[in-house]
């Protein structure tokens, strides 16, 4: 939940994200060259996490397409940076997977690379929604990450999906906004959702569209 924010300023936030996404959403294209991404006309956020997260869900639930961002049961599907253009307002990035890539180590290493030049270089990025299994919680690979997001100085908030699956959610996240308090690009408040039941969907929309 976003802190130092009330009841009323809640709602209008959701509100807020409703009016953005009741709009059309569409896929701009895959890249795998920072050099080619889409010119900067507008803001944009990205989505990251390990392989099999839900990324892809969650950017489907919050456009409500269902088939917008192509889901995999094969780890490391994704491995290009997927521009979606939403109401010609604001760019969604879905990142590449990490963790369970069924990949060279060459190529890991290339897209390492390009995921650190995309956040060094990219000025118009709002923020990193890193996406953390509430069930498994952060892993190693995940401490990683938010290093290099803090490296890049790059904004980024936790993001926990599947939260329908476990019932201690609220305890998950507290001690997950403890656990990320030494890093220096984590920002405040941990959002909890669920593409299948679809809690805190109307939440992250409403942050989302703070951003455009």
């Amino acid at each position: 939940m976003p802190q130092s924010k009330n009841n009323s300023e809640l709602s209008a936030l959701i509100n807020k994200g409703k009016d953005l996404f009741d709009n059309e959403c569409r896929f701009v294209g895959s890249y795998n060259d920072v050099e080619r991404l889409p010119a900067i006309r507008q803001n944009e956020v990205a989505f990251a996490g390990r392989s099999n997260v839900g990324k892809s869900s969650i950017i489907n639930a919050i456009t409500s397409i269902k088939n917008l961002a192509k889901t995999s049961s094969v780890p490391g599907r994704t491995q290009a940076l997927n521009f979606f253009n939403m109401a010609d307002k604001i760019y969604l990035v879905d990142m590449p997977g990490y963790g369970f890539a069924k990949a060279p180590d060459k190529t890991v290493r290339q897209w390492t690379s390009m995921v650190f030049s995309y956040l060094r270089n990219r000025s118009n990025l709002r923020r990193v929604y890193l996406l953390i299994d509430s069930r498994h919680g952060i892993k190693e690979n995940d401490e990683d990450v938010m290093d290099m997001l803090d490296k890049a100085a790059t904004s980024y908030q936790i993001i926990l999906t599947k939260s329908d699956k476990i019932k201690n959610i609220d305890t998950v996240a507290t001690a997950i906004e403890k656990q990320i308090e030494r890093h220096t690009g984590a920002y405040p408040g941990v959002i909890a959702t669920s593409s299948e039941t679809r809690d805190g969907i109307d939440l992250l929309k409403g942050m989302i569209a703070d951003l455009v």
